[in-house]
């Protein structure tokens, strides 16, 4: 009698299947578009993840310039002044210290300043 690996084949479907709740349609209830639809979200999904660190990258980086800007500095020149002086956040942590806390994130902007006033001056 031939062997056809059919519990193990209808687990694999089932499991697709289950795995395509909330699709809409035949892409639901039925193995072959369930099995298409799953891969094309997955890739989705793949993609997707890098592109969200891209999207709060950018995000943080326009809350960043908005702050600065307010606080009379451009963000290329705030972000210059940060490295000079050795802070250590991030621009997640500086994008949530410009949307929260206006006075943290301007005594921020002097610590940019002076490290720029002595990057300069070194420089001369």
């Amino acid at each position: 009698m031939r062997a056809t690996n059919g519990p193990a084949s209808r687990k694999r479907r089932i499991r697709t299947i289950k795995a395509a709740k909330g699709f809409r349609m035949r892409r639901s209830k039925l193995y072959r578009y369930a099995a298409d639809a799953l891969d094309h979200g997955r890739q989705y999904a793949f993609r997707d993840r890098k592109v969200k660190k891209r999207t709060f990258r950018a995000l943080w980086q326009v809350r960043i310039n908005a702050a600065s800007r307010a606080a009379g500095m451009t963000y290329s020149r705030f972000m210059e002044g940060i490295k000079a002086a050795g802070v250590a956040l991030d621009r997640k942590a500086l994008a949530d210290l410009a949307a929260t806390d206006v006075a943290a994130f301007n005594l921020l902007v002097g610590v940019a300043q002076d490290a720029l006033k002595t990057k300069t001056a070194k420089a001369a």
